[in-house]
């Protein structure tokens, strides 16, 4: 009751005049859950961002405005175009890096939701040659294989973000039909069907890349096959993800 309360009240402080062009209610939830949950859990950090494609309206994704993710609010809200150009919310600033959600989503009519991490664990995966596998059923959900994109072969020595539309169609061209890409250097894109199963993807990609890690310092790592990648994946749709995301609120600091 109280949760519902607090959610009601933080929507009440944007404007209403963005209340006809916003996503429903529960996508403007889980969007801000979803940054605190991403913050909580030690994906995201100051920086970072997740996003999510308007249900009714699929060319228009909604984002928060530049700030750090644990305290974003439904009055940093942003609804952009697939240009990544603001139509209705905060007249903040948005991300510099607002283009890689706009650029997976004119691409992938599948993606309902993507979050652009700097994951710790991840990154030594995108600079070493090592690729990164999953070796346990909950990290089935990041796909058998991941690419790693490059920015510098395209674009020789940038500082390494994705700020124009033609770096972040070539990471969406290399992120291809799969779940999660890494970008050298940089951090990872993880994409999915909705909100949720993006953030569980996030998260478990976390979990897996450190448990990898682990793993090859205690020697020969072995990884899911094809074929217990897809089933285990198959296997942790629906219910899994709703047990986790129940979870995953339950932890945040204000929701004690």
């Amino acid at each position: 009751m109280a949760r519902a309360a607090r959610l009601s009240a933080a929507r009440r402080g944007a404007p209403r005049r963005l209340v006809s062009v916003f996503p429903p209610p529960q996508v403007v939830d889980d969007l801000i859950l979803a940054n605190h949950i991403l913050s909580n859990e030690g994906v995201l950090d100051a920086f970072g961002h997740v996003s999510a494609r308007h249900p009714a309206t699929t060319d228009r994704f909604l984002i928060s405005q530049s700030r750090a993710p644990e305290l974003v609010e439904s009055a940093d809200l942003q609804l952009l175009d697939l240009r990544g150009a603001r139509v209705a919310g905060a007249d903040g600033r948005s991300y510099e890096e607002a283009a890689i959600h706009a650029a997976v989503y004119r691409v992938r009519p599948d993606v309902g939701a993507v979050v652009h991490s700097h994951a710790p664990s991840v990154i030594p995966f995108g600079v070493t040659g090592v690729p990164l596998r999953p070796i346990y059923h909950m990290g089935s959900v990041i796909g058998h294989e991941i690419p790693v994109w490059d920015i510098a072969k395209l674009f020789g020595e940038t500082d390494l973000l994705v700020r124009d539309a033609t770096q972040a169609d070539s990471l969406a061209a290399a992120l291809g039909p799969r779940t999660v890409a890494l970008m050298r250097g940089h951090g990872c894109v993880v994409v999915g069907a909705n909100l949720r199963a993006a953030v569980f993807t996030a998260v478990y990609l976390e979990r897996n890349a450190t448990l990898l890690a682990a793993a090859l310092r205690l020697g020969e790592a072995r990884s899911l096959s094809a074929g217990e990648t897809q089933r285990a994946s198959e296997m942790l749709r629906g219910r899994a993800g709703e047990r986790a995301w129940e979870y995953w609120v339950r932890r945040l600091p204000h929701r004690a």
